[in-house]
């Protein structure tokens, strides 16, 4: 395989396997020894093992942040302060990509930035949709009311007033509450119950100080 070749196959995809270029009559160990050349050129770019990118020099798409964190971790999804800034519910700048899933903690240290994977258990993988973060980039999201509870989930003590107002919450009009409680109640945890209480209360605030305007 020339790069040429490679540039027809891949060259309209933001991220591709190597098990994409093993089909058909290939020899597998020509095509790994091919990549790992082309990645000690710069010309295409590691992520983890079995999945590159191409060079910004030859790329037609550049990945979104949340499609590499999707396909770094097959089977998780973004979630935390990462979606919660997609939102536009926290002011700062995320300079993590933050995801959740069933599998151990684990974090990549990328061509194209850090990502951070931590464990749920199975039972709490939901309240997640796919999205179109970029054009024609598709990639597994946190709902807002499912960010703010895995936040709670995974960090001691985010159930208090205290907590939860130092994120600074905004745009709170965007929270079903009643999605919001919904979960809560199905996680069968009192700490995110009363997070749930919480939130809805913060909410109420925003909502109270705009009507005051």
């Amino acid at each position: 395989m020339v790069f040429e070749q490679l540039l027809d196959a891949v060259g309209s995809e933001p991220l591709f396997e190597t098990g994409l270029l093993l089909a058909g009559e290939v020899d597998p160990r020509d095509v790994r020894r091919q990549l790992s050349r082309w990645t000690t050129a710069g010309k295409i770019r590691q992520l983890r093992r079995g999945l590159y990118c191409l060079a910004p020099s030859y790329a037609k798409v550049i990945p979104h942040p949340f499609v590499v964190a999707n396909r770094l971790r097959p089977g998780s999804y973004v979630s935390l302060q990462s979606a919660l800034a997609y939102y536009g519910m926290i002011p700062e700048l995320v300079p993590v990509t933050t995801s959740v899933g069933a599998g151990r903690p684990t974090r990549f240290d990328t061509p194209l930035g850090r990502y951070e994977f931590r464990h749920i258990r199975p039972d709490w993988l939901r309240g997640y949709t796919r999205v179109e973060v970029e054009n024609n980039q598709m990639a597994f999201i946190a709902t807002p009311e499912k960010a703010l509870l895995d936040m709670v989930y995974l960090h001691t003590g985010a159930d208090s007033v205290g907590y939860l107002g130092a994120l600074r919450l905004q745009s709170l009009e965007r929270l079903d509450l009643e999605e919001l409680r919904r979960l809560a109640r199905l996680s069968k945890k009192p700490k995110l119950s009363r997070a749930a209480k919480v939130l809805q209360a913060l909410a109420g605030e925003e909502a109270n100080a705009f009507e005051s305007l």
